[in-house]
């Protein structure tokens, strides 16, 4: 193998006090080559940087006796900012819809979603909330990179990796922005349920044991939307065996 001979060359040696002089090369390829040295490259031309996609997760609807349990996923768009995202129970209601048409308009994506009383008296109230969850994330047209929950724990089964923050809603834009959606959407079928069974006032507790639900179910025993495995209504089913 034969030896690049350039590389064998020896420095020539400098006189004391003269300095070493480096002459520049031409770019090959004539006159109208183009150069190509360091230096004549604009950096980051055209560079688009990657965006990490953050979905926060909340629910509404684990404590009512009645209705399903409802979740949301929300990916927020850092150029467009929602001011006054709070956790939904620190908000009024009329607050809570005009943010919820903001996050519906500006977010990169959003998704709403529900396990039905029969999956929360088959898998339990936490099954029946992971469930939905997981639900809403999978409903997301964008993937994300990572699922941020509030609580303490987090659905199995996500396309991405996955952190709990407790007091979450609080603390993190994207789950305020979640538990938003998931109340003003429960808070909606409630309304449904008031019509279908106005005797209840599920339009003024939302299925919450209020000592008005509570009285209200004891007249006049539990309807389909009541959970069969809350105890206040699997009592009334115990009682009338």
């Amino acid at each position: 193998m034969q030896l690049d001979h350039a590389s064998k060359r020896k420095p020539s040696r400098l006189r004391r006090g003269e300095a070493r002089q480096s002459r520049p090369t031409a770019p090959q390829g004539g006159a109208d080559a183009p150069d190509h040295r360091a230096g004549s490259l604009p950096l980051f031309t055209d560079a688009v940087l990657p965006v990490f996609r953050v979905a926060g997760v909340d629910e509404a609807g684990r404590g009512p006796l009645a209705g399903p349990v409802f979740a949301a996923a929300v990916i927020l768009d850092d150029h467009a900012i929602i001011e006054g995202l709070n956790d939904s129970k620190k908000l009024t209601a009329g607050r809570r819809e005009e943010l919820a048409i903001q996050i519906r308009e500006r977010s990169l994506a959003w998704y709403i979603a529900s396990a039905s009383v029969a999956e929360i008296d088959q898998f339990n109230i936490l099954g029946a909330t992971m469930l939905a969850m997981r639900r809403a994330c999978d409903g997301l047209q964008l993937v994300p990179q990572q699922v941020l929950v509030d609580g303490n724990q987090v659905p199995r089964g996500l396309r991405c990796t996955a952190q709990y923050v407790i007091g979450g809603d609080a603390k993190v834009a994207a789950i305020s922005a979640a538990s938003i959606l998931a109340k003003t959407a429960r808070d909606a079928y409630c309304g449904e349920m008031h019509l279908r069974f106005p005797d209840y006032g599920f339009d003024r507790h939302k299925g919450y044991a209020t000592a008005l639900h509570l009285e209200r179910l004891l007249l006049l025993g539990p309807c389909e939307e009541h959970r069969r495995s809350f105890a206040p209504v699997r009592r009334h089913f115990e009682t009338a065996v």
